[in-house]
């Protein structure tokens, strides 16, 4: 776990066992504090946690001042009451004065283990709805498995910031976004940003699943299993436990491989072919898919149990088209192996206008095959008009060609005009989702999904 951790007791060495604990339970950002005082004069300098484990009994400052002190200066760091004393009376005051759990001692592991994680999880669930009501702009903190994703777009710093909150936790993704958006990349990320980011992860192409390679593929045969097998192998559950399985186009997923999906993200258990024998397996689920997931339950294409199975946290990455400001970035990134783009003239500003205005069907990963081409042509000049893809001049040309004729009216993206009239409907019931979704006549998931995609919650 990354979660930053103070633990205070003025026992050095009760303090040092509570250490070696947190250790066994896989908390790697702990800091032991002998002195309660030292601990409330750095929190109103501004020193904040993600968890404060606090004794009860301290000669400096008790443990009901610091909780006092903690949640005023830093009310988002969670806090734990440690004490020797079991009253209930005391238990209820300090819940009543913001801490989360009150634990006696000694404390087994087990107890330690589980508060711990009830606490943590619920200090994502409150991060993701701070996230939500905040007007600036998030930052990470762990910045490095998010740098392969360019950007700077308010709406992804957002969802980087929303996948870092996922990261930390158990709960299954679901990553949603056209084809070529980046889903695979921002599943990497919230991998290398998890406690699991030491663990393989194995990302699978679902739709390349045959209903007689799924079982062998995913949960592997012993020696003999059927004809050919001569050799045993291991599946994809068993390489990948402790890390993170990557689910890639699950829409495409047959039905009939829909449920044995769902008994392994239900039980956490497989068996191997050609074996009775049933395996745990402790793994984390990210899912992605370019297909309306709700759409596919209406038409019972897709189970609505394994869509909420996977839906514990859900990421919507927007089209290359709703984040123009990211075009640029992209550019230069893509161009570094073969330019010096830190000086201007590798790229000639008429292409580049034409790239601004280009929608990108095909998003990131078309914006890479069309620079990798022009790069081809250009041969180490500076990339010019001429060494565009025809598709791309032709768009621009109908854009300056087709004008509105005299007197008619405007022709716009249908894509447009839905997000006015979605924003316009929401708008006028006063942000009242429910309303908003009878009034138009859509689901209100649907409703959320498309609020979601805009930027607005």
């Amino acid at each position: 776990m990354n979660s930053s951790v103070v633990v205070i007791d003025d026992d050095r060495d009760y303090l040092e066992i509570l250490g070696r604990k947190l250790a066994e339970i896989g908390l790697k950002r702990v800091r032991l504090e002998e002195s309660s005082l030292r601990m409330a004069d750095e929190v109103k300098k501004g020193a904040a946690f993600d968890l404060a484990l606090i004794d009860m009994t301290m000669p400096e400052m008790d443990g009901m001042q610091l909780l006092e002190t903690i949640k005023a200066n830093s009310p988002s760091t969670e806090c734990i009451m440690v004490t020797a004393i079991n009253e209930a009376r005391i238990a209820v005051e300090c819940l009543n004065k913001g801490a989360y759990d009150y634990l006696v001692k000694p404390v087994a592991t087990e107890d330690l283990s589980l508060a711990i994680k009830r606490t943590l999880e619920r200090k994502r669930l409150l991060d993701l709805l701070d996230l939500e009501k905040r007007d600036d702009l998030p930052t990470l903190e762990n910045e490095a498995p998010f740098k392969p994703i360019i950007t700077q777009s308010k709406k992804m710093m957002r969802i980087l910031k929303e996948a870092e909150l996922h990261a930390a936790s158990l709960v299954p993704v679901l990553i949603t976004g056209e084809s070529g958006t980046g889903k695979e990349l921002l599943a990497r990320a919230i991998h290398g940003a998890s406690p699991r980011a030491q663990q393989p992860f194995t990302p699978i192409n679902m739709s390349s699943l045959t209903s007689s390679l799924f079982e062998a593929e995913f949960f592997g045969h012993t020696k003999g299993a059927f004809t050919g097998a001569e050799n045993g192998r291991v599946g994809y559950l068993e390489y990948t436990n402790k890390g993170t399985l990557f689910l890639d186009e699950i829409g495409d997923l047959p039905l009939p491989l829909q449920g044995k999906l769902l008994r392994v993200l239900q039980d956490g258990e497989f068996t191997r072919l050609g074996s009775s024998n049933r395996q745990k397996v402790d793994l984390r689920f990210i899912a992605a898919t370019n297909e309306n997931l709700e759409q596919m339950i209406v038409q019972k294409r897709f189970r609505k149990d394994l869509y909420y199975r996977i839906r514990g946290g859900w990421l919507h990455l927007p089209p290359l088209r709703e984040r123009r400001e990211d075009i640029f970035p992209l550019v230069r990134k893509f161009l570094e192996k073969y330019y010096d783009v830190n000086h201007s003239g590798f790229i000639e500003k008429e292409a580049l206008e034409r790239l601004m205005q280009y929608p990108y069907p095909g998003n990131i990963r078309e914006l890479k095959s069309i620079l990798q081409s022009a790069t081809n042509l250009a041969r180490g000049a500076p990339i010019n008009e001429t060494h565009l893809p025809s598709h791309i001049m032709a768009a621009h040309k109908e854009c300056v060609e087709e004008g509105p004729a005299s007197g008619s009216i405007p022709i716009r993206p249908l894509a447009e005009v839905e997000k006015e009239y979605i924003l316009k409907a929401y708008e006028q019931t006063g942000e009242n989702k429910s309303k908003s979704a009878r009034l138009l006549g859509i689901g209100l998931n649907t409703l959320r999904r498309k609020l979601a995609s805009y930027g607005t919650q």
